[in-house]
């Protein structure tokens, strides 16, 4: 993908209140960035309502709504009818909302927006907890993470279900457009926001959003990590338009899997088999994806594999 360079105007504020080293935070700068001041954000209740809005204030210089967690999608697809019945058909019409708010709480509502064709955008911000009410596990923690709700100990290995497959699920629906980003790669990121743009329909973007206190990490490895997600295969960059599946940054051999797990204190209990087992399924996950992109020119692309834990292993 070509190089870009990032527009200079700044639509999230500095003097927010996000954590240090909070990968919400730059996926939202970039994806305003990406769409301009045109635009209005449905935000529900998660840790971008704390950032953006400590009253009086608000770190956005867009406009905003505040809605309850579950429903931005419904929220987005009344906010583009109301513009459309304005006749404000040049407004970008935004949903922010993180992975407990759109692949568990949300995702009916989700469902809805996308099958209503509704012209807007979506993007769940991935950081694969509820973090803003303490690290409880969602659906889109991963296996063996450890959270507050799956802990370690003798009985018990952090979260024992699967990461759940979001993208599956919305690829089903058949949007227009559909996308990981990654804010560690931020022209990759840019440069689909800018195409998701000028689209006309259903419009859904997966960013992976490491985050230091949920992570356990140190917040200066914000970056770091997150190019490990992808260097590794576990959160490959991928596009899927109108069916057709390209992978966006490919690698020719894949950094072991572990190089990022030993990053986080939130996989520091894992043993070496269980390291391995966990490496064994993003080796077959990416093999899937590159034949998913081999073959989607011939029809729509089917959902990459998704994300089961090995039986043997559990």
């Amino acid at each position: 993908m070509a190089k870009l360079t990032l527009p200079p105007e700044e639509w999230v504020r500095s003097g927010h209140s996000a954590c240090p080293g909070c990968a919400p935070a730059l996926a939202l700068r970039f994806l305003l960035k990406g769409l301009g001041p045109r635009t209005i954000v449905s935000i529900p209740a998660c840790c971008w309502t704390v950032i953006a809005t400590p009253y009086p204030t608000t770190a956005l210089g867009v406009a905003m709504l505040d809605t309850p967690i579950e429903s931005t999608g419904a929220s987005i697809s009344g906010l583009r009818a109301a513009a459309d019945a304005l006749g404000l058909s040049d407004l970008n019409v935004v949903g922010v909302a993180g992975d407990g708010g759109t692949a568990d709480i949300g995702l009916q509502s989700l469902s809805g927006m996308l099958e209503r064709r509704t012209n807007a955008i979506y993007l769940m911000y991935d950081n694969e907890a509820y973090m803003n009410t303490g690290v409880q596990r969602s659906g889109a923690t991963p296996w063996h993470a450890w959270t507050t709700t799956t802990p370690v100990g003798p009985r018990a290995r952090g979260k024992a279900e699967p990461k759940k497959d979001i993208m599956g699920i919305v690829l089903a629906h058949r949007p227009v457009y559909a996308a990981t980003v990654n804010p560690s790669f931020p022209e990759d990121f840019l440069a689909k926001v800018e195409k998701a743009r000028d689209l006309v329909g259903p419009r859904f973007f997966q960013a992976i959003t490491p985050c230091p206190p949920g992570w356990r990490y140190d917040s200066s490895e914000t970056v770091e990590v997150g190019s490990l997600a992808t260097e590794t295969g576990l959160f490959p960059l991928y596009e899927v338009e109108e069916g057709r599946l390209r992978i966006t940054r490919r690698y020719g051999r894949l950094k072991p899997v572990r190089e990022y797990l030993q990053k986080q204190g939130r996989f520091g209990h894992l043993t070496d088999p269980e390291i391995d087992a966990i490496q064994s399924r993003v080796t077959a996950r990416w093999e899937e994806l590159l034949r998913s992109e081999r073959t989607s020119a011939e029809g729509r692309a089917q959902p990459p594999a998704t994300d089961q834990a090995p039986t043997a292993a559990r």
